[in-house]
């Protein structure tokens, strides 16, 4: 069976091989095809990987696990550099509640990192929660992970932000509880 085949009748993200140079063009998307009607759902970017103690996370995993959390409408996870890790999970979510604050926001942290500790396994619990009452999308509704990146490493957030949609949310992701 060629590599194409295998991700045709199985259920698994495409990885590039040898075998396919110059034959086929690897658009960066992940997908699975159902077998019981042959659609391809798109199951996100294959290039948002994350290094964490030498285990390759995906971005996806780790903000479906956190949307999977009954309290969570939205979440974007991005890596920070860490000098332990190498990378560290940090991780903005928008509850369907108000956003917490003080103590509250530590507890529901800490919920949450046990949350995807459960349902993904210890080395993918975030490091860093940040709770806002957005996320920094463009009008057409794309989330802006460069400036999300930025604010994880805490960096002044120099790049054009003139297509987002709420520039303002930017100071309130910017805050660590």
């Amino acid at each position: 069976m060629s590599a194409i085949e295998s991700v045709l009748h199985e259920n698994r993200v495409f990885a590039p091989s040898a075998q396919l140079v110059g034959k086929l063009y690897l658009a960066g998307d992940g997908s699975v095809r159902d077998k019981d009607t042959g659609n391809f759902t798109i199951m996100g970017r294959i290039d948002d990987v994350l290094n964490v103690s030498g285990h390759r996370l995906g971005t996806m995993e780790i903000e479906s696990a956190l949307v999977a959390n009954p309290l969570v409408a939205e979440a974007a996870v991005v890596g920070r550099p860490d000098a332990t890790t190498g990378e560290a999970v940090v991780a903005f979510v928008v509850l369907k509640a108000t956003r917490p604050q003080g103590e509250e926001a530590v507890k529901l942290a800490a919920e949450l990192r046990a949350w995807v500790g459960k349902e993904i396994g210890p080395i993918a619990k975030p490091r860093d929660i940040r709770f806002g009452e957005n996320l920094p999308k463009t009008r057409s509704g794309k989330i802006m992970r460069r400036l999300l990146r930025s604010l994880a490493k805490g960096e002044a957030i120099t790049q054009d932000t003139s297509t987002l949609e709420n520039p303002a949310i930017l100071d309130q992701l910017g805050e660590s509880c």
